[in-house]
Order: structure tokens, then C-alpha cells, then sequence
């Protein structure tokens, strides 16, 4: 991986995500099996429009299935999986490519997460690319049938005692991530430098309106759902404080920021880094909220036993006040977001989740509604 980024006053190499080494072991397995020739490296095509060319390693090839690894690489920024094997085996099928977890792999135990209970934490995006690898492979060697998959990681359980898998009630191994397939180096300090000059330039080209939306999720859904205008917009992480304190000084005239609950939940208990390594609060805080919309105390203890906050969410509609605490949700994050911003700008939150079961704002607070008109992409009927 020779892909560079400039972090810290340093040019720092990228990685690749464990959902990129699965695909491209599938692919190589998939190649093989279907050729009978071995194949040392793979070329792979990311989500983010980055080829990476990776080594093929521990090949056993058979005439019924073949397996082979590629080792996953974080870059000069590594986190706990640098350095793992990613396995793939791959097995003739009548028909279709289904994927599953092997050793290593996690198991989802608790709902809310990107995959469904009893599934592999073989995240959406990885498995989108190990389905049109091995299809590819397929139709290049004019096979009709189907694959079977099975991703597996022999340090895998090890190396996820030090995630935040066991607390997420994913068990038995790491996690197949990566929407982006490249890990780009980052650092605190270095994100919110970013932001930083980005507000700047953003204000000095005459733009006194600013969106902020919170990660990827919150691009997506301020594009696709509330159809917003992208083109000006700031994302901000999980540094929601110091962004904010950022457009203040810079001179905005208005501020609307759009998050998922996930992340912005926090806000409800005054955290403005929302990182799960600094704090996390999210179901404490639904919990109160839920207090205050009238649960009775066993819906309160199934709030606090969730480990995401779609499955919360789950809970409280099953309790049939969800909307009510959503309600006194985004008062408590006014109350807070108004300690901070009022006086000095004009400003509006929106909250929203967007899973399987419901895609919506959850709730607002300050001028969320009326700033959005700002945003809004006229479309023709």
C-alpha cells in the first residue's frame, strides 16, 4: 500500500480494512478454484476508487475447495487487527454466493448492529465486495453455479479482546469492516486541525451558512433523505465541541448540525467528543429520557441492557414511548447545545436514525427546521 497522507506534520502511509482483505482472499480462492492455477497476488478495486495490489498468502488448493489469506495492513496508523491473517475458503455451490464467519470471526448476539442477530460481523460494504469479486471470477471463467464463502481469522477471538466487540455483544472474533475499504491515518489533533482550516476557507469564500454533519451516516442522510445541498457542507466527527467552538470564532452567521442518534445521543448528557474512547453515556442517557416520558422500570432495564441505540430505540417503541423520549431527548440536547451556542450564532440540531426498521429524524431542537430551508435542494416535480 503505497497510497500517502499528510498527518501531524508527517507523511504517513495508508492501510487497508480487514473487509478488503476478505474480498481479495475470496477472490484469489474463487480464481483458483475455478482455474486450477495458483495465484501469488490480487488486484482489488475499493470502494473508494483505490486499487490495491496484495499478496496471496497460506494457499491450500483442492479439487473441491481452495483457502488462502491476505495479511491486513493499517498503515503507519495501525490499530489491534494490523498484522492478522484474513482467510477465505472458497466451495462450488448449485447456485448464489453465500458468505459466513468462520474462526475469528464474530458472531452477532444483540440486535441494533449492522447485521442481524446470529449473522457473522461481516459488515454490509465487505460483504457487497466479496459478492462482486468472487461473481467476477465467476463470469471471467464462464461458471454458472454458485460459491460458498466462509471468512475466518485464526487470531481473530484473541485480537477482539481488545475491541469494543465484547461490549457490543459481538462474540468469538473481530469484526469484517470498512465502508471505504482504506484505513487513512488520522489523529485527534490532526481532525480537528482539519476541520479547522476547512471552516476557514469555507467562511472567507463568502459562505456565512454552515451545515456540519456527523461522519458518513450523516452525509448520507442529509443528502438522500432530507436532500440537502452537500456542496458547502462540513463534516465533524466525533469532535462535535471543538467544531462548534471553531465556527463560533470563525464568524458563522448560522450552524446546523445533523447526526446520527448514535453519536449525538451524547449530546443529552453534555459530551461533545462523542469517541467511545472518551465517553460513552448513550443508553444513560435514553434511559433518563425515558424516565422522564413516563417507562416503568423494566422498560428502563431493557433500555440499559442494549448495546446500540437502534435496539434501544426497539425497546422504546415496544414500550410505546418512543416518541415522547425522543421529545425530551432533544430538549436535553437544546439545553446543552444552547449553553454553547446562544448568543453567538444561530443554530438547529437534528437527530435522526436510519436502520432497516425506520429511516427519520427522531428529533430536533433550536431552529433545525427553519435552517434547513437554507439547504434544501429544489427539486421539480
Amino acid at each position: 500500500m503505497d497510497e500517502i497522507r499528510f498527518v501531524n506534520n508527517k507523511f504517513m502511509r495508508c492501510g487497508y480494512t480487514t473487509g478488503s482483505c476478505a474480498a481479495a482472499a475470496a477472490k484469489a480462492a474463487a480464481r483458483m478454484l475455478l482455474t486450477g492455477q495458483r495465484v501469488e497476488n490480487v488486484k482489488l478495486m475499493t470502494p473508494k476508487g483505490i486499487e490495491l495490489d496484495l499478496e496471496i498468502e497460506e494457499i491450500a488448493m483442492g479439487p473441491e475447495e481452495v483457502s488462502c489469506a491476505v495479511r491486513k495492513d493499517g498503515g503507519d496508523d495501525p490499530d489491534t487487527t494490523h498484522g492478522v491473517l484474513v482467510h477465505a475458503r472458497v466451495r462450488r455451490s448449485p447456485q448464489g454466493i453465500t458468505i459466513d464467519g468462520g474462526v475469528g470471526v464474530g458472531r452477532v448476539t444483540m440486535p441494533g448492529l449492522d447485521q442481524p442477530v446470529g449473522n457473522a460481523a461481516i459488515n454490509h460494504v465487505p460483504r457487497q465486495m466479496i459478492t462482486e469479486n468472487v461473481a467476477g471470477e465467476c463470469a471471467a471463467a464462464g461458471y454458472t453455479g454458485g460459491m460458498d464463502v466462509l471468512i475466518y481469522v485464526p487470531q481473530g477471538e484473541e485480537v477482539a479482546k481488545q475491541t469494543f466487540n465484547p461490549h457490543l455483544g459481538i462474540v468469538g472474533g473481530i469484526s469484517i469492516l470498512g465502508t471505504g475499504g482504506i484505513v487513512e491515518p488520522m489523529s485527534d489533533k490532526a481532525l480537528k486541525e482539519s476541520v479547522a482550516v476547512e471552516l476557514n476557507v469555507l467562511h472567507k469564500s463568502g459562505c456565512e451558512n454552515l451545515l456540519l454533519t456527523v461522519g458518513n451516516y450523516g452525509d448520507t442522510f442529509a443528502g438522500e433523505v432530507l436532500r440537502a445541498d452537500l456542496s458547502k457542507r462540513v463534516k465533524c466527527s466525533n469532535f462535535i465541541g471543538d467544531t462548534l467552538d471553531q465556527a463560533i470564532a470563525v464568524g458563522f452567521e448560522t450552524l446546523l448540525l445533523i447526526g446520527h442518534i448514535g453519536k449525538t445521543v451524547k449530546l443529552g448528557a453534555g459530551i461533545m467528543d462523542t469517541h467511545s474512547h472518551h465517553a460513552d453515556g448513550r443508553m444513560d442517557v435514553l434511559t433518563t429520557c425515558a424516565l422522564e416520558a413516563g417507562a416503568d422500570i423494566p422498560a428502563m432495564k431493557a433500555v440499559m441492557a442494549c448495546a446500540t441505540t437502534d435496539a434501544a430505540l426497539d425497546v422504546l417503541e415496544q414500550a410505546g414511548i418512543l416518541e415522547p423520549t425522543m421529545e425530551e431527548l432533544g430538549r436535553r440536547i437544546g439545553k446543552y447545545l444552547g449553553r454553547k451556542l446562544d448568543g453567538h450564532i444561530r443554530w438547529g440540531c437534528m437527530v435522526f436514525t436510519n436502520n432497516e426498521k425506520r429511516s427519520r429524524v427522531l428529533c430536533t431542537c433550536g431552529e433545525a427546521q427553519e435552517l434547513l430551508k437554507i439547504w434544501s435542494i429544489k427539486h421539480d416535480d
